[in-house]
């Protein structure tokens, strides 16, 4: 069954019979198929009966907007198709987020607005102020131009590039956002819900940039929802240096010229001294990797090339690791040109040239910091284990900054994002919408009702 343009239009399977069984089944949930059967009931929770989350959630108040969340939970399933399948490629968001302001501002969480990077940002203000705490999480996808985004839905798993990643915890935001307004749940912070710009790939986390940026009111605390594995809490942000190398030369015919200094030689080189050397040095330590993930360059096999080049990606929990890494390739950049050079019989010097073309600040947040404590036990509540891991998300910025930060899951079972394959299953989804309403409302310090 194939969902297009809009929620509850061209649904399509083959045959008429499938086209008939495909209306019903979407039309049961409002273009979501039958609910979930034998979803595994979460464990009994183990939380301190006096912590804040386990205070809170025998308040009337937050049991109504836990109850709205589960009873809810299939609104967010049509939203997820509708949003999907409106494209949005690193830098080219816009669409997706007004459609997404939208349905925020139809939420009456609080004012919408989008500021000047395309941040789509509500805002309910708390009872004291003073403080923000911001849920955000991003519009954009990994997918070029042109990538079918069409949603296919098989029982409870929806399939399509960005489906998980991360257009499902747009739709988290707008649960929580409704979720508060049911129960008319206002905090002493102001609590910000935002769906960002530039988190993928060379948009270089630009949105949550913005945010942080100098002259900004100051976040105090901000959870990322992103990633698809219910108990993981993101502790420890993998920082990233990206790199374009370039190796120029005259370039001439592969015959008559031989003997130029080749860029194509020189970059194999390169590439081989830096993968012995940064071996060497993610061998021990805090963790960190290194990839050429791009190549390109020349004109045709019987040419010398005039220019060849790669994109080098390396990462790693420590800014210090980095740093070394970053040196190993300009080194080994350095010694392959000059190789190369010393041993080309006529013809101009290669140059070679390193453009940075990503940077993500490594950090972390401590697991004693409130805020880590909040998810911990607020997922501990839901019947969800918590695990704390590293990764490379939004949450690195304040974490770099040292202010607090951490990514929280998108709920459900997600498979191969970044791929055209992707998909995203409906099970237990509202658990990890439930367990960030009540991180959100415990660091935001829920006001009395």
């Amino acid at each position: 069954m194939f969902v297009s343009d809009r929620c509850g239009q061209n649904l399509s399977a083959p045959g008429p019979l499938g086209w008939i069984v495909g209306v019903f089944l979407a039309s049961l949930v409002g273009c979501a198929p039958l609910a979930p059967v034998a979803e595994a009931p979460p464990p009994a929770p183990v939380v301190a009966p006096d912590s804040t989350v386990a205070t809170l959630a025998r308040r009337d108040d937050v049991s109504r907007a836990l109850k709205h969340i589960e009873r809810h939970r299939y609104t967010g399933l049509s939203e997820l198709i509708e949003l999907t399948q409106i494209p949005a490629p690193p830098f080219a968001e816009a669409a997706r987020g007004v459609r997404f302001s939208e349905l925020l501002a139809a939420t009456e969480f609080g004012p919408v607005h989008t500021d000047d990077v395309g941040n789509v940002i509500a805002v309910r203000p708390g009872r004291r102020g003073g403080r923000i705490v911001a849920v955000v999480a991003h519009l954009d996808t990994v997918f070029p131009v042109g990538t079918d985004v069409r949603v296919r839905v098989e029982g409870t798993r929806y399939s399509a590039p960005g489906i998980g990643d991360n257009t499902r915890g747009l739709v988290l935001l707008l649960e929580l956002a409704r979720a508060m307004v049911a129960a008319d749940l206002r905090a002493d912070a102001d609590i910000w819900l935002v769906g960002n710009v530039g988190e993928e790939g060379l948009g270089d986390l630009r949105g949550v940039r913005h945010l942080y940026r100098d002259g900004a009111p100051v976040i105090d605390s901000l959870i990322a929802i992103d990633g698809g594995d219910a108990g993981r809490i993101v502790t420890d942000g993998v920082g990233s240096n990206r790199f374009r190398v370039t190796f120029t030369g005259p370039g001439g015919h592969s015959w008559g010229d031989f003997g130029l200094a080749n860029p194509h030689h020189a970059l194999g080189s390169a590439i081989d001294l830096f993968t012995r050397r940064a071996g060497e040095v993610v061998a021990s330590g805090p963790a960190a990797s290194f990839n050429v993930g791009r190549i390109g360059g020349g004109t045709s096999v019987n040419s010398i090339a005039f220019e060849s080049w790669m994109e080098v990606d390396m990462r790693s929990v420590s800014e210090d690791k980095l740093a070394e890494l970053t040196a190993v390739l300009e080194e080994s950049m350095r010694d392959a040109a000059h190789e190369h050079n010393d041993i080309r019989r006529q013809g101009d010097a290669l140059g070679v040239m390193l453009k940075p073309i990503g940077r993500r600040p490594a950090g972390g947040v401590d697991r004693s910091t409130p805020l880590v404590m909040h998810a911990t036990d607020a997922l501990r509540l839901v019947g969800v284990e918590p695990s704390y891991v590293a990764s490379s998300t939004d949450a690195n910025i304040p974490m770099s900054l040292g202010l607090a930060g951490i990514t929280l899951s998108r709920g459900g079972r997600s498979t191969r994002a970044h791929s055209l394959d992707e998909s995203w299953e409906d099970i237990n989804t509202h658990l990890s919408t439930q367990a960030a309403l009540l991180t959100v409302l415990a660091d935001a310090r829920l006001s009395d009702p």
